[in-house]
């Protein structure tokens, strides 16, 4: 007869775990067969490393690809809510006394709805009709209360004009947009220059281009758009912002700057502003934007690693950062 082992006093033996398998979700990779790559994947969201079933891409991975695919399809197709937007820009206004202090003016495209908007791009480059006549009379209010001020119309121009459009992924605009102005806010009030802001604009079924119609009707010398990106299989909430000096209807992209990937998982508020307040700071300066106007906003870590390379006996002249 063959002894059976007591159970109350047997031990439980450990199992023994492949090695070549990922240690966590262990349950989800049964008979997944491992890539090497896959421990890169802690370092970026592309998808590297996915491992394979047979010759197919194990369940879990063509799961969250189609999920991916989904919430870009969703950015795209998702009206914002410009209620709650409105309300939390008015919100930053009371906070921060250097936004213009009216109630955020709503604008729309010629695009009279989405399907349009993403069939006809050009459309969406234009305000309508009726929002041209409201920005006409705001501007002729400002002159008027210009003139009852002898003060001279030039004087009168805003230094900034803030344009919020929902683009491609009004997701974007509803999770970063107000963070993104409240830290915008926060370095203009702490900067020397003395920063005057035309009305905030939100603008439905709008693109780029559409900001200097926005500009040049306000009489801004600066305008700002903030606009949702193209969503991608990452990043369905990229915020863009595209900076123009001396707008007017008919500009090209030559004459813009961009500043792109605004969200947490990519460059963030503080960051993306610091950038903003330095091309508007030189654009002023310089009297214009684009491809003229470089971004040299990190020219200052540049020098600080060259001269504490320098203290350590370094020698380094004119090299670039890159090489060494």
């Amino acid at each position: 007869m063959v002894n059976q082992p007591d159970p109350k006093t047997a031990t439980a033996q450990p199992q023994s775990t492949s090695s070549t398998q990922p240690q966590e979700h262990d349950n989800d990779w049964q008979g997944v067969v491992d890539n090497p790559w896959r421990r890169l994947r802690q370092f970026t969201a592309a998808r590297i490393g996915l491992g394979r079933s047979g010759v197919s891409l194990p369940t879990r991975e063509l799961l969250a690809f189609q999920l991916a695919h989904a919430q870009a399809r969703d950015a795209v197709h998702m009206p914002l809510d410009f209620e709650q937007l409105s309300q939390q820009l008015e919100a930053l206004a009371d906070e921060y006394p250097v936004l213009n202090q009216q109630p955020p003016l709503r604008l729309h495209s010629e695009a009279i709805d989405r399907p349009t908007y993403l069939q006809r791009p050009d459309l969406g480059r234009s305000l309508d009709q009726a929002s041209r006549v409201l920005l006409k009379q705001e501007q002729a209010a400002a002159a008027d209360t210009a003139a009852s001020n002898a003060t001279d119309t030039a004087e009168t121009a805003f230094d900034l004009a803030i344009v919020i459009a929902d683009g491609l992924s009004a997701t974007a605009i509803a999770s970063n947009a107000a963070a993104f102005i409240g830290q915008l806010c926060q370095q203009l009030q702490a900067d020397q220059r003395d920063w005057s802001l035309a009305p905030t604009t939100l603008v439905e079924q709008g693109r780029v281009a559409i900001g200097d119609d926005v500009g040049e009707l306000l009489n801004a010398r600066m305008v700002l758009m903030l606009i949702g990106e193209r969503p991608g299989l990452s990043s369905p909430d990229s915020l863009g912002l595209y900076l123009t000096f001396a707008p007017q209807t008919g500009l090209t992209d030559a004459r813009r700057n961009c500043i792109s990937n605004v969200r947490p998982q990519g460059l963030n508020y503080s960051e993306a502003a610091s950038k903003a307040l330095y091309l508007m700071q030189e654009a002023q300066r310089l009297q214009l934007s684009g491809v003229d106007l470089k971004d040299r906003s990190g020219n200052a870590s540049l020098e600080n690693d060259t001269t504490a390379l320098e203290n350590d006996n370094h020698t380094i002249h004119n090299q670039n950062f890159l090489l060494r």
